[in-house]
């Protein structure tokens, strides 16, 4: 049974999911990902907010973690470019958007939210410290995933949800002609 410390953060019993008990994490990314035991930043990472109302608690478990707009518009031009590539690559860290196997070029389509872009990132008001830690582990966790893919021989390259969809793919087309 959840119980709330005195600065207002929900303590859920064994989950060790940021959102909410096992039985109803979410199925969505929107960037966020799941953070475990081995994650830095927080020390105890069955601690989060409660939820300002219902709907907003509503709105965050329905934030998808594939397949989000930019993401499937990226997809549908390089398809269209004739380009061929896998998906939510597993075996790689960060399971990239889009990976070109045979080049060892990974491209993550990140939200301006979930990844603090430059231009349009946004502090929420609300639980506004947890949301800071969180926030800056996301790029923390960006940068680290970046490191182990280059250790491995990849190039990473990271598109902002706001980029225009075929400035995006002009992006990634000419670094595929480059690799190749």
């Amino acid at each position: 049974m959840p119980t709330t410390s005195s600065d207002g953060i929900r303590h859920d019993g064994g989950c060790r999911s940021i959102w909410c008990s096992q039985a109803s994490a979410p199925k969505g990314r929107g960037g966020a990902g799941r953070m475990g035991a081995s994650d830095k930043g927080m020390s105890d990472m069955n601690l989060r907010p409660i939820p300002l109302n219902d709907s907003v608690s509503s709105q965050m478990q329905r934030m998808p973690r594939t397949r989000t707009k930019p993401e499937m518009q990226l997809r549908r031009e390089l398809h269209r470019r004739g380009m061929r590539f896998r998906v939510n690559y597993p075996k790689l860290p960060g399971r990239p958007d889009i990976a070109f196997t045979k080049l060892r070029l990974a491209v993550f389509v990140d939200g301006c939210f979930w990844h603090m872009c430059p231009l349009h990132s946004t502090m929420p008001r609300n639980n506004a410290e947890w949301w800071r830690i969180k926030l800056l582990r996301n790029v923390e966790r960006d940068r680290e995933k970046d490191d182990q893919l280059s250790v491995r021989g990849w190039h990473v390259l990271h598109i902002w949800e706001h980029e225009d969809t075929h400035e995006a793919a002009d992006k990634v087309s000419a670094l595929v002609s480059s690799l190749r």
